[in-house]
Parts: C-alpha cells; sequence; structure tokens
C-alpha cells in the first residue's frame, strides 16, 4: 500500500514525514515564474536520497517550462493534476494535455508520470466518463490518482480551490466510482480525494487501490480550524500511516 503525503515543500518536512512511515512525498511548483526553488530541490534530493520516492506536481503545462523543470529537479515522478474536459466539448485541450504527457514521456523515459482523474462527489459522479478519460490517458501514464471535482450543488461557481487542477478539497469523491476505475485499469490507481486519518481505512477496504494519498486532511488547522496550506500536522500524518498499514 503506497501512502503519499502532499504540500512538503522542505527538507526538514520530508525527513519528518518519511520518518513517519510515508514512501511517496509530493511537493509544488507553485508558478511556471518562479519555478525554480532551492529549497523545493534539495526537498527532492532529500527524499531520494533516503530511498524513498519524490512526486512533484506542477500547477501549469507550458511544455518549454516543463522541460526546465524536470532537468532541474529530477523527480521520480510529474504529476499532472489538470482538470480534463469532456471529450466531446474540448477535443483540442485534451488532444493537448495528451500529446505533453507523450513528449514527456519521451524525452524523460527514466521519470514516470501520475494523472489526476476527476471524480464527483459521492452520487454527483459520471462513471461513465470517469471510465472513458482514464482509457484515454492510461498509455501515457504510470499511474492515475483519484481525486474530487466539486460540481455547482457543492460550491456556487463550481470552481476548484485551484482554479484550473483538481484536488486540495477536503472532500471525499465517490467511492464506487473509484473502485470500478481501481478494476478496469491496467496502472495503479491512488485514492485521494478528502482521505483522513479517520476514513482512509474505510476508503482502502472500499476501493481496493494500490495506495492512498493525503493532503487537506493532514495539513495543520488555524484557530477557526480551518487547514493551513503547506503545512503539515505530524500526529495526523502518523495516525494516517497507521490506519492506511492497519487497513491491508
Amino acid at each position: 500500500m503506497i501512502v503519499q503525503i502532499y504540500e512538503i515543500q522542505s527538507p526538514a518536512e520530508a525527513e519528518a514525514v518519511m520518518a513517519d512511515g510515508v514512501d511517496h512525498v509530493g511537493s509544488v511548483v507553485l508558478s511556471s515564474r518562479g519555478w525554480k526553488d532551492t529549497e523545493l530541490h534539495a526537498t527532492v534530493r532529500s527524499v531520494q536520497a533516503s530511498g524513498m520516492i519524490s512526486s512533484l506536481i506542477p500547477l501549469f503545462s507550458d511544455l518549454d517550462i516543463l522541460r526546465r523543470v524536470l532537468d532541474f529537479y529530477r523527480p521520480d515522478i510529474i504529476h499532472f493534476c489538470e482538470i480534463l474536459p469532456r471529450p466531446h466539448r474540448d477535443r483540442a485541450t485534451l488532444a493537448r494535455l495528451l500529446a505533453l504527457q507523450n513528449t514527456i514521456r519521451e524525452d524523460y523515459p527514466d521519470i514516470k508520470m501520475m494523472r489526476s482523474i476527476p471524480i464527483g462527489r459521492p452520487g454527483q459522479a459520471d462513471t461513465e466518463l470517469t471510465l472513458a478519460l482514464a482509457a484515454r490517458f492510461e498509455d501515457v501514464s504510470d499511474f492515475f490518482l483519484t481525486d474530487t471535482l466539486l460540481s455547482p450543488e457543492t460550491t456556487p461557481s463550481g470552481e476548484q480551490p485551484v482554479d484550473g487542477f483538481v484536488g486540495i478539497t477536503g472532500k471525499t469523491c465517490d467511492w464506487e466510482t473509484a473502485r470500478e476505475l481501481v478494476e478496469k485499469s491496467r496502472i495503479p490507481v491512488i485514492l485521494a480525494g478528502g482521505l483522513s486519518p479517520e476514513n482512509v481505512r474505510a476508503g482502502i477496504r472500499a476501493v481496493a487501490p494500490a495506495g492512498v494519498d493525503s493532503c487537506t486532511a493532514t495539513n495543520r488547522t488555524d484557530a477557526d480550524g480551518r487547514p493551513v496550506r503547506f503545512c503539515k500536522d505530524r500526529d495526523r500524518v502518523r495516525l494516517f500511516v497507521e490506519a492506511a498499514r492497519g487497513a491491508l
């Protein structure tokens, strides 16, 4: 069972979560302008030196800048998490993202690729669409990660927390659809979307994924109980790992 934790941006925090049992350590490149970050580079090197897996999300998809990012950081995994359009509505965007991954695969064969597959909230998922999108990206991906796609029923604007990208909602996706994806996929599927120490065991038993991922629900919270970005709660990370390992 892969245990992946995201928003680890410093070597010290990487060392801490790896000591807690995390084996995929995820970081984020926040901007195409300020993509070169020496501390983030040190974080990736620290993870790899420890024998664990570094995963890097770029919040942009410009090929030229992505090449610079990959040349500089050399992560084990590059993780793409753009919201995928419905094929009949925006074939051009879908084709561009497929071509991007295909190019990265050809140019960087030593770097694996993870693709987030958006799934709606429980009772709001379009299973047929999820499986269709996964089928499109399966040949150019090494991992899928399920993540929660918010809808107009859950947010007035229907927007994600990071515009244009899926993730960090703190809400669970539809586990029945995630289970179907696991059953149909030829590549490993990591379950994400609102996973916490309290529900990860149930998620594993319901979906049977190759791994689990947490971000929001293992972050520290402020005085009002809101998660603090890029700041992990060591106790909750430790509990998450223990619950995930104990589900097997």
